[in-house]
């Protein structure tokens, strides 16, 4: 299936720092096109870059732009996913991490950019982001979209198997060994 047979909008969506940039880098390398402005840019924290499109964080009161992202890839962080208009079809591809690793990133994140950590306890964090993430399946449930949901770590030991799984997903056609190959283990550096 080519790009432009994708009569749907892939979604890449999971909490922050859960590996949502590197599942589009992933997607951009198979070969669908990331729905991106590029306004922010890379840096230490993600070097490859964030694959953002600004008009995502303006869900709520406009989203006009999503019937033109028809087979294409858009990042959207978890807590706008249900936000998306059903007027469109979704394959929502859902990122999960260990959650020592994902508040250890956002703390490093954090810090380098001079704020400060969450004043919640981690455990408590931990629930609401777990009720979150339920409410997004929910709501693809809801609303029947199709869902996968892939783990960070398994992406980054078994690359191959997730380009496979993704491709599947996705209706196939996608070049499954660059998918794989976008996969850089030396940037995994918030480990438990």
């Amino acid at each position: 299936m080519s790009t432009s047979d994708r009569d749907f909008v892939t979604v890449v969506s999971g909490v922050p720092r859960s590996g949502t940039s590197l599942l589009m880098q992933m997607l951009a390398a198979g070969g669908v096109d990331p729905l991106t402005d590029r306004v922010r840019r890379p840096d230490a924290d993600n070097p490859r870059g964030y694959f953002e499109y600004e008009a995502v964080k303006r869900l709520p009161e406009s989203a006009d732009w999503v019937s033109g992202a028809r087979g294409s890839a858009v990042k959207v962080i978890h807590l706008l996913v249900p936000r998306l208009p059903t007027s469109c079809v979704y394959r929502l591809v859902l990122v999960r991490r260990d959650w020592d690793e994902v508040l250890a990133s956002q703390a490093a994140m954090l810090e380098r950019a001079g704020g400060s950590a969450s004043d919640l306890p981690s455990d408590r964090l931990v629930a609401v982001f777990e009720q979150q993430l339920e409410d997004v399946t929910r709501w693809a449930a809801s609303h029947e979209v199709a869902v996968l949901e892939l783990v960070h770590g398994d992406v980054l030991s078994a690359p191959d198997a997730c380009a496979a799984t993704l491709d599947t997903f996705l209706g196939g056609g996608l070049d499954r060994d660059e998918m794989s190959g976008a996969v850089d283990r030396t940037l995994h550096r918030q480990k438990v």
